[in-house]
């Protein structure tokens, strides 16, 4: 029997962003001194994705990314190319486990709709043209949710909070369309809002909204987002706690948002970190509906090398099939190892080890 899925996510699968090479590092800061040209470090890039590729499919992953080796943040990226946005350097960056990040973050500058020409859209084209259908390619951006994160949303420009989202839902949903048409038939929205609302310290806006308000904005965003959908896109949903340099942001467990977002939320899979415990248990995994949503569990850490025990890993599975069937689990990282061009504490070799990893487990408990 094979682990192959009709479609994804995967029995085996990643959340997406991989450790940049030196030759990327170098490139970039080549071009940032003016030394090569922008199509001088898209080549460097394009050379390096190609091996990352190639990589990923000799070690028996049927999903594949661009590692992101096209970006510096695994958000801002993105949204700073939709209209109404830019990004700017902050006066200081976030915390992460007592350590600040690189000075950076978006903000709402204008009415949001999606930028038909969006290099996204490019950068995927090219990247499915490397796949050449010897895997799927698989597409991750940021969850529409982010652009709630505290900071970005300019109430001078929109004083109604649901104007701003119904703004965005539309902006995501012509971004889908779009990836869509590009060849995009597997996408994963990564999430670290959605995971912020479950934490117990969260609060938004000096408590304008309550907990209870935001997450079922949260979830209206997500399910608008995706109404209209093409039927044979698969989209997921990742959600992270922060990941900066092997660091974290906060903790807490799922209780919070399952009855609402994990029960309800319209999406094909969710990518769930469970390589600590700052994720809580599996107990909130009962909301999610059986025949529901694929539940990828990231059990295996991609913020330190250190293999995990197979015997362990294999264990938490059972544990979490007490409340999920086990043909509706997967097995990932609990996120990408380089969120940021920084990237996570281990060797390039560590992370095909722990990936590799991945795919022989699920060959062991799924067939």
């Amino acid at each position: 029997m094979s682990i192959t899925l009709t479609k994804a996510p995967f029995k085996a699968d990643h959340v997406g962003s991989l450790l940049r090479p030196e030759s990327v590092h170098l490139a970039r800061k080549q071009h940032k001194e003016g030394i090569i040209t922008a199509e001088q470090l898209r080549e460097v890039e394009t050379k390096e994705i190609k091996r990352i590729v190639d990589k990923q499919i000799e070690i028996g992953l049927e999903a594949v990314t661009d590692g992101e080796f096209r970006r510096t943040w695994w958000h801002f990226d993105f949204l700073e190319h939709l209209n109404g946005i830019e990004g700017y350097v902050t006066e200081k960056g976030l915390t992460f486990d007592g350590i600040e990040t690189e000075r950076y973050n978006v903000r709402n500058t204008g009415k949001i709709s999606f930028n038909p020409d969006h290099p996204f859209i490019k950068d995927f084209i090219e990247f499915n043209e490397i796949v050449d259908g010897r895997a799927v390619a698989k597409q991750t951006i940021p969850s529409p949710n982010q652009l709630f994160a505290v900071g970005v949303h300019n109430e001078e420009i929109y004083p109604d909070i649901e104007d701003y989202a119904k703004d965005i839902i539309k902006a995501y949903q012509d971004a889908l369309q779009a990836f869509y048409d590009a060849g995009v038939r597997y996408l994963q929205l990564d999430d670290v809002y959605i995971a912020r609302l479950s934490a117990p310290d969260f609060q938004f806006k000096g408590g304008k909204y309550t907990r209870e308000q935001l997450i079922d904005l949260a979830l209206r965003v997500i399910n608008g987002t995706l109404e209209g959908k093409p039927e044979d896109l698969v989209v997921t949903t990742h959600l992270c706690r922060g990941n900066y340099q092997s660091t974290w942001a906060f903790e807490g467990s799922y209780a919070r948002i399952a009855p609402t977002l994990l029960a309800k939320e319209n999406v094909d899979g969710f990518f769930l970190e469970y390589d600590d415990n700052r994720s809580g248990d599996f107990k909130p995994l009962e909301h999610i509906p059986n025949d529901g949503a694929q539940v990828v569990l990231g059990v295996v850490t991609s913020k330190n090398g250190e293999l995990e025990d197979k015997e362990t890993v294999k264990s938490r599975i059972k544990e979490a099939a007490q409340f999920v069937p086990h043909e509706q689990l997967c097995l990932s990282p609990q996120c990408g190892f380089a969120s940021t061009h920084l990237g996570n504490k281990l060797t390039e070799e560590q992370q095909w080890e722990k990936l590799k990893f991945v795919v022989d487990v699920a060959k062991e408990v799924w067939g």
